[in-house]
């Protein structure tokens, strides 16, 4: 089997780094990690550049903006990205997610009103799915939207939504019918954020980081051209749209740098004469060499035109557990030090590596936990019964 990229995509890739090197802010480099869910790397005048070279949208229609790559070529830009520290979150869920769903459900208004400012890198859209009591079984949503004359009216809670608090926009899941079985009475909806009755509040994660939000609606009016898709068929459209979310290299690549960083400052302190650390990075080292294929698996089925649903289940389900294993071993091989943060002067590495450690948690439930990866595996997978 030939790994190798074409001279084009090499050339993609030199192009995409002389580019960070110009653009990409440098104090933001080497600080902070996950950058494409991180608040600190919400930058709106960087994705404005991103999308003047055309790499938001790269695999959408021509005839909506997009660039006529492949998704080969996309991941290539993203692993660029990712690598390079890139603040990237003002347009990552766009690109990635919300952007595709509208293609394939939206509306001829809804994609004439977003995608183009999607693509140029203006707005922001955020994910509403999960609630306080509706994480991974998505199905239970309990926010409803009524259905009035010229409206549907919005009330209920969404948590853990990141990225709201600088969000334009929510791609919101809601109940439309609480008379049919769960799965069955599901929406879809795309809120302007500003509306009347929404309210978002940061909530704090382990280190003291908002990049979660909870966002509140109460009795929110939205017209009817804000319903994506068929109402009550939001279920079976959001288990398109979850693929993408999957399937990205941020799912084995969000502490790719602090993990690169630790290698040269194991070099630099004379860690690697400890046989074991040695062992133990370099196992990481293979770890991620396959995470990295498994994702590049999903831009290849994507390519031939196939839906990644195993392969993008995959590719998470090992990433998740992998950037985990990161973050624990790290903090293992540099004991109390590597628990400092980054205010103390004896720690190491600008604390990044508490900071990974205390986020590390969400790596195996954001998008769906450990567990329904493995449910999807075995059920679509491997073809084991349900229940």
């Amino acid at each position: 089997m030939n790994f190798e990229f074409t001279p084009e995509q090499e050339k993609l890739r030199g192009e995409v780094r002389q580019f960070l090197l110009k653009e990409a802010p440098a104090e933001s480099l080497k600080t902070r990690d996950d950058v494409w869910a991180n608040v600190d790397s919400f930058d709106r005048e960087f994705a404005r550049k991103v999308g003047k070279k055309g790499w938001i949208g790269m695999t959408w229609p021509k005839e909506w903006g997009g660039g006529g790559y492949n998704y080969i070529d996309r991941i290539i830009v993203n692993e660029e990205m990712l690598l390079y520290g890139a603040p990237v979150m003002a347009y990552w869920t766009n690109d990635r997610q919300m952007g595709p769903a509208i293609l394939a459900h939206g509306s001829e208004e809804q994609k004439r009103e977003f995608l183009p400012r999607m693509i140029a890198g203006e707005i922001s859209m955020c994910i509403g799915m999960s609630e306080p009591e509706a994480g991974s079984d998505l199905a239970s949503v309990q926010t409803r939207a009524v259905e009035k004359e010229d409206c549907f009216i919005i009330s209920g809670q969404k948590l853990w939504t990141g990225g709201a608090y600088f969000s334009n926009y929510i791609y919101l899941v809601v109940r439309t019918d609480p008379n049919v079985p769960k799965h069955r009475g599901l929406s879809e909806f795309i809120v302007d954020l500003k509306l009347p009755g929404v309210t978002v509040r940061p909530v704090a994660d382990f280190e003291g980081h908002h990049g979660f939000n909870e966002v509140f609606f109460d009795e929110v009016r939205v017209p009817k051209t804000a319903l994506v898709g068929k109402k009550n068929n939001g279920w079976y459209q959001i288990i398109g749209h979850l693929d993408y979310e999957r399937a990205g290299l941020e799912r084995c690549m969000s502490n790719r740098r602090l993990f690169l960083d630790f290698q040269d400052y194991c070099k630099e302190e004379g860690l690697f004469k400890d046989p074991l650390v040695r062992h133990r990075v370099a196992e990481l080292e293979v770890e991620f060499q396959v995470a990295r294929l498994l994702c590049y698996q999903v831009a290849w089925v994507l390519t031939e035109g196939r839906v990644p649903n195993i392969e993008a289940a995959l590719a998470k389900a090992y990433g998740e557990v992998y950037m985990k294993r990161v973050a624990a071993t790290i903090t293992q091989i540099l004991g109390l030090y590597g628990q400092l943060m980054p205010k103390s002067k004896y720690v190491p590495l600008m604390g990044r590596v508490a900071q990974n450690y205390l986020f590390s948690p969400s790596y195996t439930l954001m998008a769906g936990s450990h567990e329904i990866q493995r449910s999807v595996l075995a059920t679509r997978g491997l073809g084991l019964p349900r229940g």
